[in-house]
């Protein structure tokens, strides 16, 4: 076969793949968000307590442990075996959910349950999704492909957050709950249909492969690097953006789950937008670089909303929030992927989600911190350590980040 027919046939493997990857992470995506807001609002209202609320937001993030060990098994097995079971066990716990809310069964503690059942395998799913981009998309498409992708996220943002409240609202729990499962069940049956390639091989013992991987991380300057920086934004601004957004709409701008959604919505939209300006701007030459400006002015948004004393210049600021935490993100997975090599992807991508414990760390302590001396006091603290110690990153990795090709 001619090179080009071989290049051609390449090119049509990856646009499939990606044409099912898409529509599949999307669906998933905004049953993720629907899910959230509508059981943290159920919290919220049923215990009454900001610390309940950030419990429940710290279970959602249990799996970052295994996100590595996930990583190493779907080189080993496919990303699309691993996907279709995470998928599979989404739908099956969002499938309990809904029993129990139709039989008035029920109560916190299931919710809890069931945070924390699915909070070991859902840090994982955007490691599977990253790394099979990796794996189909050439170099020289991959911050366009990461910025298309980013889309699914940040789009589920804004209707998830709306559709989901508005649901929940008119109808009641069980049917926004029947949506979810509709939305997950149809994600896995896309799921199906992505590459099925597996890029490692089974030489050694996955123990073996993830001690190796973790020695490969820790001696790479640029990704030790830039796992630092996505801890630090989880640690630092994830915690306001995201876990408590439930407490401030109720707390402090008095409005109801609608005022929650449009909240987050406002967050979804700047996050979209810097997706959509990711895909505008995909030769950027230095990805690190941009990475920590954008984290900058990610902290600086976060004072204004911490600050703000209506619910239009929250919404305003938060916009802000998404749109640098878009450009910022988005540049630290290009410059992962960059970086490491194939046979390492994903487990890296899985390192990578370690940093995801950097949220429920902060938000245990925003739970505890808000309780005692307020919320723009809190907020404020956490904009100025994270432009302190994300300045540290900066001047201690200087060579591979700031001044790196």
């Amino acid at each position: 076969m001619p090179p080009t027919s071989k290049s051609g046939a390449l090119a049509s493997f990856r646009v499939r793949s990606f044409r099912f990857q898409w529509p599949a992470d999307l669906l998933v995506s905004w049953a993720f968000e629907m899910e959230i807001l509508i059981l943290g609002w159920y919290i919220l209202v049923e215990t009454n307590s900001v610390l309940a609320l950030t419990v429940f937001g710290s279970l959602q993030f249990l799996g970052t442990l295994v996100a590595p060990m996930l990583g190493v098994l779907a080189d080993r097995l496919g990303r699309r075996t691993v996907l279709c079971a995470m998928r599979f066990a989404f739908a099956i716990t969002a499938g309990s959910i809904l029993a129990l809310s139709l039989t008035d069964l029920l109560t916190p503690v299931h919710v809890f349950a069931v945070a924390a059942v699915v909070g070991l395998i859902r840090p994982s799913d955007l490691v599977m999704r990253n790394a099979l981009i990796g794996d189909t998309m050439g170099p020289e498409r991959l911050t366009a492909a990461m910025g298309i992708s980013r889309t699914t996220l940040d789009s589920a943002r804004i209707g998830g957050a709306l559709i989901g409240a508005g649901l929940f609202s008119t109808l009641g729990l069980p049917t926004a709950y029947a949506v979810v499962v509709a939305f997950y069940t149809a994600s896995l049956l896309l799921t199906f249909g992505v590459s099925g390639i597996r890029v490692g091989q089974a030489r050694t013992s996955p123990w073996n492969e993830l001690r190796t991987g973790l020695g490969y991380v820790w001696s790479t300057p640029a990704i030790l690097a830039a796992m630092w920086v996505a801890f630090l934004a989880n640690l630092t601004v994830f915690p306001i953006s995201h876990g408590i957004l439930p407490y401030v709409a109720r707390e402090v701008y008095m409005v109801d789950e609608n005022g929650l959604g449009q909240l987050m919505a406002s967050y979804a939209c700047g996050a979209l937008a810097g997706s959509i300006a990711m895909t505008l701007i995909a030769r950027r030459r230095n990805p690190g670089q941009f990475m920590l400006i954008t984290l900058w002015m990610m902290h600086a948004a976060l004072l204004g909303f911490g600050l703000a004393e209506t619910k239009l210049a929250g919404q305003g600021f938060l916009f802000l929030v998404g749109l640098s935490q878009s450009l910022s993100m988005i540049s630290l997975a290009v410059l992962l992927l960059n970086v490491a090599d194939s046979h390492h992807r994903g487990l890296v991508m899985g390192v990578r989600m370690l940093a995801v414990y950097g949220l429920p760390v902060g938000l245990l302590i925003a739970g505890v911190a808000i309780e005692r001396i307020g919320f723009p006091l809190t907020v404020t603290l956490y904009s100025l350590t994270g432009v302190v110690l994300s300045i540290a990153i900066a001047v201690h990795w200087r060579k591979v980040i700031w001044h790196a090709p």
